[in-house]
């Protein structure tokens, strides 16, 4: 017998041992889990009436199934407008329900003019592929007498550098 047939008469062997034996228990077949866990720092921009410069970094989570691969992500950042001297901290979540969708999720936000503060919070809905993060959203802030120079509607561009990637693979 040829190696290429020994070897096709095991892995045969084994799935119908597995198939057989399966209709013993509640007649699933349990499917190995896949974990994945990344993280690292981005850099991006965000354009609204003003553009400001982000840094930061982002923790992703999937869990990848064979129709299904949910991404999940938080991540925490600063940025700055060096024309209009405004310092804003973010911290958000996202999550991507399916391979191909769209990203859903919030940030609460931090603006300083140095002078003044407004926090608020902002719904986001982008799209991801490979490490750039097309995100949109709101900023719905604080109101404030004077300080009025810093993005509501806008859109963002992010890339995130994995430096740390773990995979964990369960039965």
């Amino acid at each position: 017998m040829s190696m290429f047939r020994k070897g096709s008469v095991i892995v045969l062997f084994f799935l119908l041992s597995k198939f057989t034996f399966s209709q013993l228990g509640d007649g699933k077949i349990d499917m190995p889990n896949l974990k994945v866990r990344k993280s690292g720092p981005y850099v991006g921009a965000q354009r609204g009436k003003y553009w400001m410069g982000e840094l930061g970094a982002e923790f992703q989570w999937k869990q990848v199934k064979l129709v299904t691969a949910v991404t999940q992500s938080v991540h925490t950042g600063f940025n700055y407008d060096f024309n209009q001297n405004i310092l804003g901290y973010d911290l958000g979540y996202w999550i991507k329900p399916s391979r191909l969708g769209l990203t859903y999720g919030g940030n609460l936000i931090f603006r300083s003019n140095f002078n003044q503060n407004r926090v608020g919070f902002a719904p986001v809905m982008g799209y991801k592929l490979f490490g750039f993060h097309l995100q949109t959203g709101f900023n719905f802030l604080s109101a404030a007498a004077s300080f009025k120079n810093t993005n509501t509607f806008f859109v963002s561009l992010r890339f995130v550098l994995i430096n740390q990637r773990d995979i964990k693979l369960d039965h």
